[in-house]
C-alpha cells in the first residue's frame, strides 16, 4: 500500500473523520464521473468548455473540488459529453427509516 492509502485507512478509523468523508461522497462521485466521462470521450477541459459554453476554468474548479456545479451545469456537461444525466436515490444502510 502507498503512504496515502495507509494514511487514509488510518484516518477513516476515526468516527468523526469517517462521518465527514461519507458526507462528501456525493460530491466526489460527481467529480469522478465527470473526469471519467471526459477521459472516455478523449476530451480536454478546453474542448468540453467549447462544447458546453462553460469556462475551462470552471470545469477545472469542478474537477478539483473547489466549485460545486448546479444541476443545470451538470446537465450541460453531460450534454457536452454526448450523454444524459441520470440521478438516482439509493438506500442508505446506515439510516433507519422507521418502517
Amino acid at each position: 500500500m502507498s503512504g496515502y492509502t495507509d494514511y487514509k485507512q488510518k484516518a477513516l478509523e476515526d468516527p468523526a473523520v469517517r462521518a465527514e468523508y461519507d458526507a462528501l461522497q456525493p460530491e466526489y462521485d460527481i467529480i469522478q464521473a465527470l473526469i471519467d466521462a471526459r477521459n472516455t470521450e478523449g476530451l480536454t477541459q478546453k474542448e468540453l468548455s467549447e462544447r458546453t459554453g462553460i469556462t475551462q476554468a470552471d470545469i477545472s474548479r469542478i474537477e478539483n473540488g473547489t466549485r460545486n456545479p448546479s444541476l443545470e451545469m451538470v446537465k450541460r456537461l453531460a450534454s457536452g459529453l454526448g450523454m444524459r444525466l441520470r440521478l438516482e436515490f439509493v438506500p442508505d444502510s446506515s439510516v433507519q427509516t422507521g418502517k
